[in-house]
């Protein structure tokens, strides 16, 4: 099997975070968040016990940031540890 490029994998998984996350800050945007967060949590069997705050775009660009550069971080040791557990099984 094939190493993992680090910076590829932590390319796409902060992309997928950051995407992920400016969808919900969409959702916030167009009110619907609130209502998905509530079914999310019914279908757990709890109670929501959060509310959605009013949409503030500099948060929602901080959250898309930080999300995209945590799953860069995340991705790279996801694809450093790959690339470590198949060298040592191919040792």
């Amino acid at each position: 099997m094939n190493s993992l490029d680090k910076n590829t994998a932590g390319v796409v998984f902060g992309i997928f975070l950051g995407l992920f996350h400016a969808f919900w800050a969409f959702l916030v945007l167009i009110g619907w968040a609130q209502s998905i967060m509530n079914w999310t949590f019914g279908l757990h069997f709890i109670n929501p016990p959060y509310v959605i705050g009013a949409f503030n775009g500099g948060v929602a660009l901080l959250l898309v940031a930080a999300t995209a550069i945590i799953g860069y971080i995340f991705g790279w040791v996801f694809a450093a540890l790959w690339n470590w557990l198949h060298w040592s099984r191919t040792r």
